[in-house]
Order: structure tokens, then C-alpha cells, then sequence
């Protein structure tokens, strides 16, 4: 049955305009990116069967393109559709989080540095640089490193702080083993960032750390 046959409260798109976005399940939400099915499929049967092939919606919205164009009823075009929405959300994040104040929007300021850090296949170190009302100037990335280290040089850091007339900072780095628990060396590292700032008046807020599920703050643990 055809999705225009089923009864309004129970397709998809009115079910949304109705109830909101939160009351449709992850089929129902894929089946409007995907705007239709395919033969004797409805879109969110479709949505189904992707969902089963990928294994979750997470997945899916990862899938490299190889993976995700070679699944039945996708292909490049819904590839592009799909990485510029993800990309918007990424951007709807930051410019929350530069309307307001990163000191007292904690969850903001982490949601985002979730988002463009958390399914990095290697580890990232990057910062949130602030201006002297906590206002954010940028978002950058600084060091890359291997599955599981990445060196990171408080020179470097101190250099682009005074490049972007930077007051304070929020520094942040994933774990790709999903494991938020901050080791012994970004403890350390996280001292050494702050007494390196310190020299140049600048104030290290935060050092967060990602992982699948959580993040850690090492300033709530008390080790800043």
C-alpha cells in the first residue's frame, strides 16, 4: 500500500507537522529524506530495510558513499542531499553556541565539539577559541594523530591564540576507542596547555574529552 493510502495521522510527513519531529520513529524520519520508495517498496519500508542493512541509524548517516550509493534506492544525489544536512546541523550548532555565552553554555559548547569530533577515525586536538566575553571567534583543529595519541605542542597553541586575539580557550580531543575516560597524559598535557597560556594571559576554560556516547569534562573533574 502506497503511503498516500494510509490513513493522515499515520503518514510520516503529516504525523510530523502534527506531533513534531520527536514522535516519528528513525524509519519515519528517513522515509521523508528519502521522499519516495522504490517499486512495490514505500519509503518507509525502504527506510527499513536500510536501516536493517546498515545496522542503525548512525551507521547509515556514516556510511562512506561507495557503501551508501551501492544500497538499492540511493545513489549520489541522495549522497549530496544527505552531507549537506549533516553539515547544516554541524553549522546550526555553532552559530547557537556564537549567539551566546560558552561559559554558561556548557552543553552547547560540547554538543558541538561532539558533532565535528566524535566519528574522527584518528585522534583530533582541537580548540574553541574565545574572545574576552567568552564569545566564540572560531573553531579550529590543531593536531592529528594516530588511532590513539596525538602530540600536541602548547607553542602552537599559545601562536594561534595570539593570531586570533584570542582571550581564553576550550581545548578538546576524541578517543577513537569510544572511551571518554581522560588518561594520565591529557591530564598532563592539560597542565602544561594551561601554565603555557597563563604566560600570555590567556584563560584555558575547559579540555573535553569525546568519546562514542559521553564526553568528560576535565574542568568539572577538577583538573584544571
Amino acid at each position: 500500500m502506497a503511503i498516500t493510502d494510509w490513513p493522515l495521522a499515520e503518514r510520516p510527513r503529516e504525523k510530523l507537522l502534527s506531533r513534531g519531529a520527536e514522535a516519528l520513529s528513525d524509519a519515519e524520519l528517513l522515509a521523508i529524506f528519502l521522499r519516495t520508495g522504490v517499486r512495490g517498496t514505500s519509503a518507509v519500508d525502504l527506510a527499513r530495510q536500510l536501516l536493517q542493512r546498515f545496522g542503525g541509524l548512525r551507521p547509515l548517516l556514516e556510511a562512506r558513499m561507495t557503501d551508501f550509493c551501492a544500497a538499492h534506492g540511493l545513489g549520489t544525489a541522495k549522497y549530496a542531499q544527505l552531507q549537506a544536512v549533516l553539515e547544516m546541523a554541524r553549522r546550526h550548532l555553532l552559530e547557537t553556541l556564537q549567539r551566546g555565552d560558552a561559559l554558561t553554555s556548557p552543553a552547547a559548547a560540547r554538543a558541538y565539539l561532539r558533532s565535528q569530533l566524535r566519528d574522527e577515525p584518528r585522534e583530533v586536538f582541537a580548540a574553541l577559541f574565545l574572545d574576552n566575553q567568552h564569545r566564540v571567534i572560531v573553531y579550529e583543529p590543531l593536531f592529528f594523530g594516530t588511532i590513539d595519541s596525538a602530540a600536541v605542542y602548547p607553542r602552537e597553541v599559545v601562536r594561534r591564540c595570539l593570531h586570533h586575539n584570542a582571550a581564553a580557550l576550550i581545548v578538546a580531543h576524541n578517543h577513537p576507542s569510544g572511551v571518554a575516560e581522560p588518561s594520565q597524559a591529557d591530564r598532563q598535557i592539560t597542565q602544561r596547555l594551561r601554565d603555557a597560556l597563563a604566560l600570555v594571559d590567556v584563560r584555558l576554560l575547559d579540555h573535553v574529552v569525546i568519546g562514542d556516547l559521553d564526553t568528560v569534562s576535565l574542568a568539572e573533574r577538577g583538573w584544571l
